[in-house]
């Protein structure tokens, strides 16, 4: 099943990713791919502290972006793949009245 995005999703994913913390946190789960990162490992590699990675975690979760899973003591975020896809697809929708071919992603790899 394919995700879709309306306008409100959309702005509150987008806005979500619009500060530093956040964006380098998404991009790192994005490299980590579907079994995600643990809390301790995403705050050592990005220098975050706790109580800053945890507030960014949740602005990123409740935009949809990063899913969590606790294994024993440890809870690990993975970033929503297919929210991403649906992001992208909802910023090119319409990418130059749908000229086909002036719209190329940068890079032909999908997740």
């Amino acid at each position: 099943m394919q995700t879709t995005l309306n306008d409100t999703d959309a702005v509150k994913a987008l806005a979500a990713l619009a500060q530093g913390n956040r964006l380098a946190v998404f991009r790192l789960l994005v490299v980590a791919g579907p079994e995600g990162l643990s809390v301790g490992n995403i705050a050592e590699t990005l220098g975050l502290a706790n109580a800053t990675l945890s507030f960014h975690l949740k602005e990123l979760a409740n935009a949809g972006l990063i899913s969590s899973r606790q294994e024993g003591r440890y809870i690990y975020y993975a970033a929503a793949i297919d929210k991403m896809n649906a992001l992208i697809g909802f910023l090119t929708e319409n990418c130059c009245q749908g000229v086909p071919g002036l719209c190329k992603p940068a890079s032909s790899r999908k997740c």
